[in-house]
């Protein structure tokens, strides 16, 4: 298994994992998994990775911009997924250290993260990469009439900006 560049003719497969972590209903507020234009509009179009093992995707990372104002251009959120049949093989803290290096080689300052509580997987994901968490928010969204609290973690680079 190997972490690569994300390229377009990955978007099939990307899309199949985002849909499954989505089908979980512990993973994002989106119903749905976004077209490739949306996909591809909301992301950076750097910090995007894929991880591959014969031919085949198990799991993809990339960043969002929060703001398209200048002063947050340095803060991304983090977005992880993995494949449901390549789960608990240590793929995701693979694609999330490489990340980070991908957002501090683009000048990026600090990474969020927003996660449902439920996902302890995904919180202790993030712990193991020297993410902290801030504290929940309570009832962000509802999602199928069910309001939703959400953990917010951030992860500050030692190595770029502040």
């Amino acid at each position: 298994m190997f972490i690569r560049k994300f390229e377009q003719v990955d978007y099939p497969a990307v899309k199949a994992i985002y849909q499954q972590g989505i089908d979980t209903g512990n993973a994002t507020f989106q119903l749905t998994a976004k077209s490739w234009e949306e996909w591809n509009n909301s992301m950076h179009s750097h910090s995007r990775i894929v991880a591959e093992e014969s031919d085949s995707i198990l799991g993809w990372a990339a960043l969002s911009p929060i703001s398209n104002r200048e002063v947050y251009s340095g803060i991304a959120e983090v977005s992880v997924y993995v494949s449901a049949l390549a789960r608990g093989k240590g793929i995701g803290q693979k694609l999330l250290a490489q990340l980070v290096l991908e957002s501090e080689s683009n000048n990026i300052w600090m990474l969020q993260a927003a996660i449902f509580p439920e996902n302890q997987g995904s919180i202790k994901l993030h712990l193991n990469n020297n993410f902290r968490k801030l504290g929940v928010r309570e009832k962000l969204g509802k999602m199928n009439n069910v309001w939703r609290d959400v953990v917010l973690m951030e992860r500050r680079s030692k190595t770029v900006g502040v």
